[in-house]
């Protein structure tokens, strides 16, 4: 860190106090542009420059010192209690609601009882946290008060203190920011403000890896953080959390008319408000804000759980009054419950496409992540042992998003007695079931079962592949029934008249999936590899096939060591290859395909450009483009995306929560750049 040559001994004490007040008005500055406005203005090594030499000079001029200085966010000694504090006002719960069906139900209790058909409302995230209550007075925080019963509270300012994001004196608007909002010419001598005390995702994560670094139990949730740090006797401990504080309301009356204007408000006086929160005019539009969270739900910077929906208008929200601790104009709109329990009926034995058998479970269905359950994955034998898992369980399920469920425990209390051992098939359908040695995974002998050929049509046809649109599970599922097809080629045989037997097909249905498959005759290699469905042989590989052997007939014939010469080819892959082409069935597939009319297109050399001969693997969520894109971008320049980190990797690329890969590319020290380094490589390769 910097340190400054002109120090206290050579100023005065009349130019140490207007030094010390343009250093305390520089650090808040940019305190708000930091937590308010999400655009730091300089780097944190020159604020903590800045830091330093305020407190150098309170050092020499200790009675130039006053409880707002940016130095006085952490006290002296540990408190021996915590007081308690009365709430001017209540601090009220809200009311949770958990379907659209509730939220249409609580809009149209509150519409009729004011006599209006739209109501106009203001959204926000709601956050994950501790409600606290912020009392200042003429422009300095004198108190923070948690919600305790919502009429006393506990006095916790010395932690409120400690926390970065909350001012110790209130921002002072500018001569233009008045004139936008009159009301703050004549600022309360008294000013209450509530809000949020929560941990960051990333801060979290942080503080749990640290603490199983030395020794010590992570925490549950960053909920208990937050709440624990507020409730510490000694500062000190809060003051090592990077906790952080966003402002839903202000009670103090300003003459404001709107919640609108309230948030407006706490902002200008330097309170950093959450993102997605805005009017909404009518119940349709609140839908679509639901809806719209939801989705980046898992993009943002911290836990939310929920919108909050309140009437904005201030005099309506008044008039709607209290019922018991809720206000009748305010809500929680909760996102679904992403974890449920339930009751493990049977255990089903599914064949994929390359014949590995996988156990699933079926379920009593019960309504989670907005959605009704009724099937689970087990993944495998060894994870039914892991888990302790008997037919007839009672078991917590959890899905998150378009996540397939899985069972996640078992409440093995609630066992009656009567539950009963899983034990793996010996037999599906007549062929015997076994377990490949060094696998977790069973397999069925017979490719011909009717589960296995179903999801190897499913996947030859999917957009990875053949790309046939039109054509899901149902519709192959009829066709096999009837004999129509056996294997994905026969698809290019079908006529209309066949397809029109089928339930759900009409003429004009019938010609656009028959038009599909036309066009999925004509096929680029690497498409066709991935269609066969060859055992280890995903994309990634069928592209790397067809650019080193350019041509079907030249990769049938290719030798082991043609195809160890490949990247990422190992003798497990090159093995399957050689096994698949040898196969009589799947040399008549191939004739039957172009008997059919089917060309297979031959591969352009392998791309080149900028970034050829590099490999790359991507970790995380990238928050400016998704991950196929990003795998485009690279794939455009040339370079190779790869789904495992190895000594032959170039970069990998970690967006937010990435996982185990990054910590595998730290051990082999492969490059590691963040989701910035690597839009500049993208730009400046472009050019």
């Amino acid at each position: 860190m910097g340190r400054h040559t002109a120090g206290p001994s050579c100023m005065t004490k009349q130019q140490a106090a207007l030094r010390i007040q343009k250093l305390r008005e520089e650090i808040n500055h940019e305190r708000y542009l930091y937590h308010v406005e999400d655009k730091p203005g300089i780097s944190e090594a020159a604020l903590d420059s800045l830091k330093h030499e305020l407190y150098t000079l309170e050092l020499a001029y200790p009675d130039l010192i006053t409880p707002d200085s940016p130095t006085q966010r952490v006290g002296g000694e540990a408190l021996n209690i915590f007081q308690k504090v009365e709430h001017t006002s209540r601090m009220l719960s809200m009311e949770d609601v958990f379907s659209p069906e509730e939220f249409a139900a609580w809009y149209r209790r509150v519409t009729e009882r004011v006599d209006a058909k739209q109501l106009d409302v203001y959204c926000m995230p709601k956050l994950d946290g501790l409600a606290v209550s912020l009392e200042y007075t003429d422009g300095r925080l004198v108190r923070g008060a948690t919600r305790g019963d919502g009429r006393v509270g506990e006095d916790v300012t010395h932690n409120i203190r400690t926390i970065e994001s909350i001012p110790l004196a209130l921002r002072t608007p500018t001569e233009a920011e008045k004139k936008t909002f009159p009301l703050l010419a004549d600022i309360p001598t008294t000013l209450i403000v509530r809000g949020e005390v929560f941990m960051p995702v990333k801060a979290f994560e942080a503080l749990n890896k640290q603490r199983l670094e030395t020794g010590e139990a992570p925490f549950a949730n960053p909920r208990n953080v937050a709440a624990g740090s507020i409730r510490q006797l000694d500062a000190h401990v809060a003051a090592e959390r990077p906790l952080q504080f966003v402002a839903w309301d202000l009670i103090t009356d300003f003459g404001q008319k709107t919640h609108e204007q309230e948030m407006a408000l706490l902002k200008v006086l330097g309170f950093a408000t959450t993102p997605f929160s805005e009017r909404v005019t009518d119940k349709m539009g609140v839908e679509r804000l639901f809806a719209t969270v939801q989705k980046r739900r898992s993009r943002l910077p911290f836990w939310i759980d929920g919108m909050v929906i309140r009437v904005n208008n201030n005099d309506v929200y008044t008039e709607l009054g209290v019922v018991g601790k809720t206000p009748r104009g305010l809500i929680a709109w909760k996102f679904p419950a992403e974890e449920a329990t339930t009751r493990l009926v049977k255990v089903i034995w599914s064949v994929g496409r390359t014949g590995a058998v996988t156990p699933v479970a079926e379920l009593e269905p019960v309504f989670v992540a907005g959605t009704t359950v009724q099937h689970a994955s087990l993944h495998n034998m060894d994870e039914i042992k892991r888990l302790g898992l008997k037919m007839g369980d009672t078991v917590v399920i959890k899905k998150a998003g378009d996540i397939i469920p899985k069972v996640v425990s078992v409440l093995k209390n609630l066992r009656t007695g009567e539950e009963k051992t899983i034990r793996p098939p010996k037999q599906i359908n007549g062929s015997s079931v076994y377990r490949v040695e060094g696998e977790v995974a069973l397999y069925c002998d017979d490719p011909h079962t009717f589960e296995r050929r179903l999801q190897a049509i499913a996947y030859a046809v999917g957009k990875h592949a053949l790309d046939i649109d039109g054509l899901g599970e149902r519709t192959i599922a009829q066709l096999l029934e009837r004999g129509m097809i056996s294997t994905f080629v026969d698809l290019f045989g079908l006529t209309k008249d066949e397809l029109l037997e089928l339930e759900g097909f009409a003429e004009v249905s019938a010609e656009k999936l028959l038009d599909s498959i036309r066009a999925a005759r004509t096929v680029e290699l690497y498409r066709f590899i991935t269609a066969l469905g060859i055992k280890q042989v995903g994309g990634e590989t069928a592209r790397r096939l067809a650019q080193a052997f350019l041509t079907l007939d030249v990769l049938r014939q290719a030798s082991l060591d043609d195809l160890l010469a490949i990247q990422d080819v190992g003798e497990i892959v090159a093995e399957a290859i050689l096994t698949f082409f040898a196969d009589k069935e799947n040399q008549n597939l191939l004739n039957t395909f172009r008997e059919h009319g089917g060309v297979i297109g031959a591969a352009k050399g392998a791309t080149t450009g900028k970034l050829t001969g590099k490999t790359f693997v991507l970790t995380g969520t990238l928050a400016t483009m998704t991950r196929p894109e990003a795998k485009t971008a690279i794939e455009r320049l040339g370079g190779n995306v790869t789904g495992s980190v190895s000594k032959a990797t170039t970069f990998v690329i970690a967006g937010t929560e990435p996982g185990s890969k990054l910590a595998k590319a730290q051990a082999l020290g492969v490059p590691v750049l963040n989701e910035n380094q690597f839009s500049a490589m993208l730009a400046s390769l472009s050019t």
